[in-house]
């Protein structure tokens, strides 16, 4: 099933509404195609006439109804887990998002969580849903999410680049260079700058070959006092040789 599917009940919604007293009702229709196939244990505990509206309605043997609507879930999911197989929780919110969500925005979303429960204290998540304004959705994945990401990524650092292409310079004497100056309205003032930032980024490249020898100007490494010694002493042998009696009669013949 594709990520961004949804399921919606504009009848159920018309008539009931959606309130966290019927939200996993509302989850558990027949024509969502979330829900599993399997028999759930919140579809065991409706036959038994057992949901949250019914616990707050008439409580429970230890707490004699009415009961609010935080009390009504704690009952609920203690019945919950006294049963094991595939269930689906009604996730609370914690004080603090109480606290700073408005009425409108507390009955405008709830989550869903899909589990398999072994044992009273085992539970192996299968998925997280969300139901947004009467709509429901999948909770995406962490793959997607990273995908996501990375899509997005790779999209700015496309964008990055193709922006940095028209700055990129080239001078066979220094190489590739980056102007990001604005171009000049004039050819002889463009060619004046451009002049300027190669001459530029060849001191600066000059400077760092010094640093990088770590050598005062002219002086030079015995490797390579060797080569030129080498060189004068191959261009005092072709001297020779061409001023010999062999050549230079060669050259006469």
């Amino acid at each position: 099933m594709s990520e961004t599917a949804s399921f919606v009940d504009p009848v159920f919604l018309a008539r009931f509404g959606l309130t966290r007293i019927n939200a996993i009702d509302y989850f558990l229709h027949p024509l969502n195609p979330f829900r599993t196939k399997a028999k759930t244990s919140n579809e065991v505990l409706s036959m038994q006439g057992i949901n949250i509206g019914t616990l707050m309605a008439w409580g429970t043997s230890t707490r004699p109804g009415p009961l609010p609507l935080e009390e009504g879930e704690d009952e609920y999911n203690v019945a919950l887990s006294r049963l094991t197989g595939e269930q689906y929780e009604l996730l609370q919110l914690s004080k603090a998002d109480m606290e700073s969500c408005t009425p409108q925005q507390l009955a405008a979303l709830f989550t869903i969580r899909h589990v398999h429960r072994t044992s009273v204290n085992q539970t192996k998540v299968l998925g997280i849903y969300y139901i947004l304004e009467g709509v429901v959705y999948k909770s995406p994945t962490v793959r997607g999410l990273m995908k996501a990401h990375v899509s997005r990524t790779l999209e700015g650092l496309s964008e990055a680049c193709d922006a940095l292409s028209s700055c990129a310079r080239y001078d066979p004497s220094s190489g590739y260079a980056w102007k990001f100056e604005p171009d000049a309205v004039g050819e002889d003032d463009e060619d004046e700058d451009d002049t300027a930032f190669y001459d530029v980024k060849e001191r600066r490249k000059r400077k760092r070959r010094r640093i990088l020898d770590n050598r005062r100007p002219g002086e030079r490494t015995a490797e390579e006092e060797e080569g030129i010694r080498a060189s004068e002493a191959i261009d005092r042998i072709l001297s020779r040789l061409s001023n010999s009696d062999v050549v230079v009669k060669g050259k006469q013949r």
